[in-house]
């Protein structure tokens, strides 16, 4: 199935955001998805299992860099870029 998802991350107690967020967006092109960054969060479209798999990775890397909020909105409804 194909979805899509909405992602922002909030390092916590954090002197730099950019490592999290940079850790992010690379697991997610880890995961050959195309991630549209925008200033409060990130969209990507694929396979269901994909977009679950990059998320999981996506969190784990977050985290090592120091304590973080991933939030995430998932649709199979949303409009699919072609």
């Amino acid at each position: 199935m194909t979805a899509s998802a909405q992602i922002a991350i909030y390092p916590l107690r954090q002197e730099r955001l950019g490592p999290a967020i940079e850790a992010v967006r690379q697991a997610l092109r880890d995961h050959g998805l195309q991630a549209q960054t925008g200033p409060m969060s990130t969209y990507v479209a694929g396979e269901e299992q994909t977009i679950f798999a990059a998320l999981q990775d996506a969190f784990a890397r977050a985290s090592r860099v120091g304590p973080v909020v991933l939030t995430v909105t998932l649709s199979n409804a949303c409009p699919i870029p072609d």
